[in-house]
């Protein structure tokens, strides 16, 4: 069984945030005598996560994930609660800890934007001192994995968005880090790049044991990626368990789009079923959606009327996937 190589026990991040009064008197008495406030980002959160583990690290805007992770790269220190990470303190032991970590931000680039990718990649060499042997088996390893020799030697500023998504993951794993964060790593990729991307990934737990953490709102990286997933909102841990076990609690339900050769109205389906809703598919002609679950009813029988009733064209099933679960989280819908 992998041992732990993330511990978060019950930390809590607070920030002072200066309350301005309003107007012009406002802001001189708040320039002699300010007044301050306190906001809890991060309320009393407690996690381990074991090595090798990839895990989903999500919640909507302002619900303290940023702040959560930037303890956990030892960027912020938390208020309270402790931290220990490949057993180092994160703020603590900064300029040792950072030797074993890596990360890679969709938005950012840690290469200079003027030099050959190759030359970034040597700077970074010398910076954390990796030796020649270690330097050239990661080169050749992840360059020929992502299909890089083509571009290796042309500057940043010529690069595709797909292209330096996947130099920048080469850059983060150059030092051979024991743990992984990535930042919305396939933002604004095609299919083709996000594809290519997320069979790496997987192919760095499979091969290479490495720890690794997804902040994204791509929820399919988490569906396709993930072993587990995290959701924190309003500062507090609402959801911790496996992706499988999220789909079988609360994947149940399911979609029919049916198209008629004709819009029949009033479209009606038997009332013994319960817990089904008949909607309008907006935009597309004579399309009828039906939501219900799984559990409570048969798909064949529930088609079978369907079938007998109306002038069916084509039927169309869809599942519900884990974009639309963590959306129902954040609305309320779902109650954990």
């Amino acid at each position: 069984m992998s041992q732990n190589i993330i511990s978060v026990k019950h930390i809590s991040k607070e920030y002072r945030i200066n309350k301005r009064s309003k107007g012009l008197f406002g802001h001189l008495v708040n320039l002699f005598y300010p007044k301050y406030e306190m906001k809890r980002a991060v309320d009393d959160i407690s996690f381990d996560i074991s090595e090798g583990e990839i895990v989903g690290f999500i919640g909507a805007n302002g619900a303290g994930k940023s702040t959560t992770i930037k303890m956990l790269t030892g960027i912020l220190y938390p208020t309270s609660g402790e931290i220990q990470v490949a057993n180092m303190n994160p703020y603590k032991e900064r300029k040792k800890y950072v030797r074993d970590i890596g990360v890679v931000f969709g938005q950012k680039s840690q290469l200079s934007w003027d030099l050959p990718i190759i030359d970034s990649y040597e700077l970074l060499k010398k910076i954390y001192n990796i030796p020649d042997e270690v330097y050239e088996s990661n080169l050749k390893l992840y360059v020929d994995l992502l299909d890089m020799s083509g571009f290796i030697n042309q500057p940043v500023r010529q690069l595709s968005l797909g292209q330096r998504m996947r130099a920048d993951i080469v850059a983060a794993l150059l030092h051979s880090p024991r743990i992984i964060f990535f930042d919305e790593p396939t933002i604004g990729l095609d299919v083709l790049a996000k594809e290519k991307i997320r069979n790496f990934i997987k192919y760095l737990k499979d091969e290479c044991n490495i720890t690794m953490i997804f902040t994204t709102h791509d929820m399919s990286d988490i569906e396709k990626t993930c072993d587990r997933i995290i959701i924190i909102d309003d500062g507090h841990k609402v959801y911790d368990d496996s992706v499988k076990k999220m789909l079988e609690l609360y994947g149940n339900k399911r979609k029919l789009i049916i198209e008629l050769s004709s819009m029949q109205i009033p479209f009606e389906i038997n009332k013994e079923y319960r817990d089904i809703m008949v909607s309008d598919n907006e935009g597309e002609e004579n399309e009828i959606i039906i939501e219900f679950d799984n559990g409570m009813i048969r798909i064949d029988t529930l088609i079978k009327e369907i079938v007998n009733k109306y002038d069916v064209r084509n039927i169309k099933i869809e599942e519900v996937g884990i974009e639309r679960i963590v959306r129902e989280i954040y609305s309320g819908s779902i109650v954990l």
